[in-house]
């Protein structure tokens, strides 16, 4: 967990004015799962970084109680939203088929945050400031376990089979 020290809007370093999200927490298990979900929308060469890219930067936290609660790992993650993908893609007409689509070098910039992820990590830290003030993986996890589809992190979850109130007993179970 890592305290919250400051005060007004939280910030990610390197992130822009757009994302202002907590440079207070360098090193903690939270930043580095927003890191890793920097670098999986930057290798992924999405223009935004979504809460599905939340998604899989927490599951990179293999030990974290949030992973376990949710029961979920990273590998079963990434073929659930290439089959997601797929289905999209499909559903306007475009079959990839055996397509390879990995199209090369990724960008070396990280895109900027959907309005939506903005408000997921916003959340998850007032959440934190308003109970403990500690904030770890947890907040983050119950945050986006409250998006509803057509988010993509909430597809994902349901393409999981996650069960909602399960993984909430889980987190309480384990302390949060």
């Amino acid at each position: 967990m890592t305290r919250w020290a400051g005060r007004g809007s939280p910030r990610v370093p390197g992130m822009g004015s757009e994302d202002t999200v907590f440079e207070q927490f360098t090193g903690s298990p939270f930043v580095v799962v927003v890191t890793a979900a920097r670098e999986e929308a930057r290798r992924g060469g999405a223009k935004r970084m979504g809460t599905e890219h939340l998604l899989l930067g927490l599951l990179h936290e293999t030990g974290s109680d949030s992973v376990r609660a949710l029961q979920v790992d990273l590998d079963a993650a990434y073929a659930a939203l290439e089959a997601l993908d797929r289905e999209a893609l499909r559903a306007i007409g475009i079959d990839l088929g055996d397509l390879v689509t990995d199209l090369g070098v990724p960008s070396r910039k990280y895109p900027p945050m959907t309005s939506t992820a903005q408000a997921v990590l916003t959340k998850a830290v007032k959440a934190a400031k308003a109970r403990t003030r500690d904030i770890d993986t947890r907040h983050l996890l119950r945050a986006l376990l409250e998006l509803k589809r057509p988010d993509p992190a909430a597809e994902l979850l349901a393409r999981l089979g996650v069960d909602h109130a399960a993984v909430s007993q889980r987190l309480a179970r384990d302390g949060s």
